[in-house]
């Protein structure tokens, strides 16, 4: 086995990439102070072809070298949005049938192994501040919570991980 070159995976221009059918994902990012996270997210973002990225709150925006150093790039690739106020968003993104999924600890919450894909249906995956999470305003707004299932000690995993398993999960459900 030989590991491959860069030049080797095929991967999409820019413009290939900006022309590119997108997966019916986007993602919704709430005050998330850390640069590296947010990089770190538009480049898992470019992965699996999420069609948008909404900053909102304190959430820092491209561009910034902070930023770029974790993200490669893909703040280029990956098209975002920056709004002030997340409920405002939630609001305008379901009167054009997005779905808004929170992800965080609830009561209630659907494993994200149970999560159902609804074929056709596009969503927005909330993530919120790593220390105090998705407010309970944004959780009441959004059609439904799914948690990631933990099996340790700690209580969390860190946003740019909870991203990419989320990403994962529901794209292959996708496809």
């Amino acid at each position: 086995m030989r590991k491959l070159k860069n030049v080797e995976l095929n991967r999409l221009s820019l413009e290939e990439f900006k022309n590119s059918k997108k997966t019916p994902i986007s993602i919704i990012l709430d005050n998330i102070r850390s640069l590296n996270n947010i990089g770190s997210i538009f480049r898992s973002a470019d992965a699996f072809l999420v069609d948008k990225i909404y900053l909102c709150g304190i959430t820092a925006k491209p561009p910034n070298k902070d930023i770029h150093k974790t993200a490669l790039g893909s703040t280029d690739s990956v098209n975002w949005e920056y709004h002030n106020n997340i409920l405002d968003l939630i609001d305008s993104l379901k009167k054009t049938g997005l779905k808004i999924i929170s992800v965080e600890q609830a009561e209630n919450a659907t494993a994200l192994n149970n999560f159902k894909y609804e074929k056709n249906a596009n969503y927005a995956f909330v993530f919120g501040n790593e220390i105090n999470g998705i407010s309970q305003e944004v959780i009441n707004a959004s059609d439904e919570v799914v948690e990631i299932p933990q099996y340790g000690t700690k209580h969390s995993f860190n946003i740019s991980v909870s991203v990419g398993i989320v990403l994962w999960d529901v794209y292959n459900k996708i496809n």
